[in-house]
């Protein structure tokens, strides 16, 4: 006789990587379900049955629980057309009268919509064309860097595809970078930027990427971002493990003057094989780098485009991209004098 297994899971967003490893385990007769919701919703407001054998990246949330009710609103409070992201609002039997003292905080929460009372739980979302929920993380942690707008959710999400990864979280530190915290113990910073690199655009690489073995966890389990160790930019920091004893040819330091101007600093020491993103950089200052480049060398993005160098961050790549210019092109722009001869001015 079969007997048929159900698994529930709720609280944290279902992971591609999860419901890799729920078919790896290859349990008979499983069936697996999504639920989503806070607690200020009783548990969970939304079901979705999930289907392991599916490549879809996005594993949805689902549709509402029976006497629940959701609506996808904009910034004005209307409705989203088809995934379009929006602010999730939930309705419905299990909302919560509100916060325990707190009326502050009630009369944010809860919105009155066509006579019906809903919680503005703070996530966004989206609707497909099958009428399903897709989550797509905090409105908290949707931020503007450099005047990019920037879904920290989706870096995260983008990190935790790598096997080895087992959680992490991404923040914004100082309006200048994005530094992503790693739970691994078996990943590098390297593999993990040329992951990025692989999957992402320039502007959502994280500057910096610190790895530990545990991520700190608050009573409710949840990562506490407060006790996350503070990212450290010293030069001397950054270059500790990351040394060469090749030293750096004429080209090469021309372009560690270049980096220099682009980053600000004077330091003694960056070698050939130190990333510009390990050193305090960013996308826009690699932006800033790369115009510097064209400018000096006078090439466009059709012979080499910023991907390039990108994809190859460090000083010597840098030098050995430039090197393969035509040789007319690797000379620097140089100011002519021009010979004018004073005349005399004529007013009419």
């Amino acid at each position: 006789m079969c007997s048929t297994a159900f698994l529930f899971f709720v609280g944290e967003p279902f992971s591609v990587k999860l419901r890799t490893l729920i078919a790896n385990i290859d349990i008979p007769h499983c069936t697996v379900w999504n639920l989503y919701g806070p607690t200020e919703i009783t548990v969970a407001c939304t079901y979705h049955l999930v289907d392991i054998k599916s490549n879809n990246a996005n594993i949805s949330i689902g549709i509402p629980f029976p006497n629940y009710r959701w609506l996808v609103l904009n910034k004005f409070f209307q409705s989203t057309s088809i995934s379009q992201k929006g602010e999730l609002f939930v309705g419905g039997a299990g909302v919560f009268a509100g916060y325990l003292g707190r009326d502050d905080l009630t009369v944010k929460a809860l919105i009155e919509i066509d006579d019906e009372l809903f919680y503005r739980i703070g996530d966004l979302a989206t609707m497909d064309n099958n009428g399903l929920l897709h989550y797509h993380g905090r409105k908290d942690y949707q931020i503007k860097l450099h005047g990019q707008r920037i879904e920290l959710g989706e870096i995260e999400r983008c990190l935790l595809n790598i096997t080895s990864i087992s959680a992490c979280v991404v923040i914004k530190w100082n309006d200048d970078h994005l530094i992503a915290y790693v739970q691994s113990s078996h990943i590098n910073e390297e593999q993990l930027r040329q992951h990025c690199q692989s999957h992402l655009p320039p502007h959502m690489i994280p500057s910096m990427f610190i790895i530990l073995e545990k991520l700190p966890l608050n009573q409710n389990g949840k990562v506490d971002r407060k006790q996350l160790p503070l990212p450290d930019f010293s030069l001397s920091t950054l270059l500790s493990s990351d040394k060469s004893d090749i030293p750096l040819n004429q080209f090469e330091e021309r372009i560690l003057t270049i980096w220099y101007q682009v980053l600000h600093c004077n330091e003694n020491y960056i070698s050939g094989a130190t990333s510009f993103f390990s050193v305090g950089g960013h996308s826009l200052r690699f932006i800033e780098l790369y115009y510097r480049y064209q400018s000096l060398f006078n090439f466009d993005a059709h012979s080499l485009s910023i991907g390039l160098f990108l994809q190859q961050p460090t000083i010597r790549q840098h030098a050995q991209l430039l090197q393969t210019l035509p040789s007319n092109d690797t000379q620097t722009k140089q100011w002519q004098s021009l010979d004018i001869n004073e005349g005399t001015t004529f007013l009419n």
